[in-house]
């Protein structure tokens, strides 16, 4: 147990009163260590364990990027920055990814971080435009480095490495037991930490299973839905077009959702993820995409629509309930005569679904979309006290608040929606008018 005074501040920050096990084994190994490979559950904390342990090795007086941070999509990116903005550190922070506006990421680096976040492709674009200097770059992390293997990041990931000339620490972050390190990483005898045994998901997930009388599922996932109510559930399908048409059709049959998958926009998949953490969309039709790395909390359960070829790649889905010490459980919607892969060599208990089932209630909170966020000088204070003092809502009213760079999202009760956004219509927040609307 570390009594070290900055890092108890940081705990605090984070409501929590002392480190898990992975934790203190991280900071103890990486405080001391060059090479580190930590395998450990998603929902473990994995981002505050390699973060603590780094902080002495940052130089306030260097005014370059002394750590860089790769990770394989954007929503783990920017996880990865909220989670080291919470820390409160004092030090810079730049977070950067396809589909941001580059000329914006330009002028950030302008002032450069301690600490660079950012996908592989975007980086290595960022190093060819020479628009920061790593020669002060000392600590790698590779954050789900064997995820960013599977997307096709080898080559960026290859260059970014070889650019980097004076490491003295490498982190390597996976939410997987079966890797393998590329010889590019130069990872020389690198002490490992394997929690992956430790499962978040242990004795608190079941396994249930609906049968199809239909080859096409739709008709068992829509009385699966009806059954479960309106809980959060993630519905894992394949490929992109089935997540789209699998929401398509639970739209078509009045049941609300969104789909979720990595050939959307980044503000779509930004938007839809806000949604479904705030409480507006209880189902969100996804890929895989979903299964790693996002900060989605309290998912109730997990459907597979279509079943992964791979047992790692489901155990990543069902990763997504039951996390830490809570309870989950993760459905299988199986056509009758399709036969399980080889990785369920038992079939799990089948559901049997009563006829005659009512729509679920829709969601209690929606969206509002503001056009303005923390480079306007707005905050989360500024948001509540308008909303309550213009719109005339309670605080319990107002659901989570997320305010990002240009703009905001707040969770407000629905049947309060209408009213509300007749009230603010023509109404200043901090002396200036912005654009306020229910967020699609």
């Amino acid at each position: 147990m570390h009594t070290n005074e900055r890092v108890n501040k940081i705990l605090t920050n984070f409501s929590i009163s002392s480190l898990n096990l992975m934790q203190e084994a991280a900071y103890d190994a990486i405080s001391i260590e060059k090479d580190i490979l930590l395998k450990a559950p998603t929902g473990s904390g994995k981002t505050l364990g390699f973060f603590l342990p780094i902080l002495e090795d940052l130089n306030k007086e260097i005014n370059q990027v002394q750590c860089l941070v790769l990770a394989p999509s954007r929503e783990l990116c920017i996880q990865i920055e909220q989670v080291w903005k919470k820390m409160s550190t004092g030090l810079k922070v730049n977070c950067c990814y396809g589909g941001h506006n580059m000329a914006i990421e330009v002028q950030n680096l302008k002032t450069p971080p301690a600490v660079l976040i950012g996908t592989p492709g975007r980086i290595a674009d960022h190093m060819r435009r020479k628009t920061f200097s790593w020669d002060d770059i000392n600590i790698l992390i590779l954050d789900e480095f064997d995820k960013s293997l599977d997307l096709g990041f080898y080559d960026e990931m290859s260059y970014i490495v070889g650019k980097l000339r004076k490491l003295n620490k490498r982190i390597l972050v996976s939410a997987t037991d079966a890797i393998e390190i590329p010889e590019f990483i130069k990872l020389k005898s690198p002490k490992v930490l394997d929690f992956t045994t430790e499962e978040t998901t242990g004795e608190g997930l079941s396994l249930k299973m609906v049968l199809s009388d239909s080859k096409d599922k739709i008709e068992s996932l829509y009385k699966l839905l009806c059954y479960l109510g309106a809980e959060s559930t993630l519905i894992f399908c394949n490929h992109r077009e089935a997540a789209e048409r699998v929401s398509l059709l639970l739209m078509e049959k009045g049941l609300e959702n969104s789909f979720f998958h990595g050939g959307m926009e980044q503000i779509d998949r930004e938007r839809t993820l806000i949604r479904f953490r705030n409480g507006s969309i209880s189902f969100l039709v996804t890929t895989d995409l979903a299964s790693r790395g996002l900060d989605i909390p309290e998912v109730k359960n997990v459907i597979h629509y279509h079943l992964p070829s791979t047992i790692e790649a489901f155990t990543h889905r069902n990763g997504r309930t039951a996390r830490m010490h809570a309870t989950g459980i993760a459905f299988i919607i199986l056509f009758k005569e399709e036969i399980l892969p080889k990785y369920l060599p038992e079939p799990p208990e089948e559901l049997i679904l009563p006829d005659n089932l009512k729509l679920p209630r829709e969601p209690l909170w929606t969206t509002l979309y503001i056009s303005g966020g923390k480079k306007d000088k707005l905050n989360k204070i500024d948001i509540v006290g308008f909303l309550c003092t213009k719109g005339k809502l309670a605080k319990e009213e107002i659901g989570l608040i997320e305010v990002k760079d240009f703009l905001s999202f707040v969770a407000i009760k629905k049947d309060k929606a209408n009213k509300v956004l007749k009230l603010i219509q023509n109404e200043k927040m901090k002396t200036k008018k912005f654009k306020i609307e229910l967020a699609k």
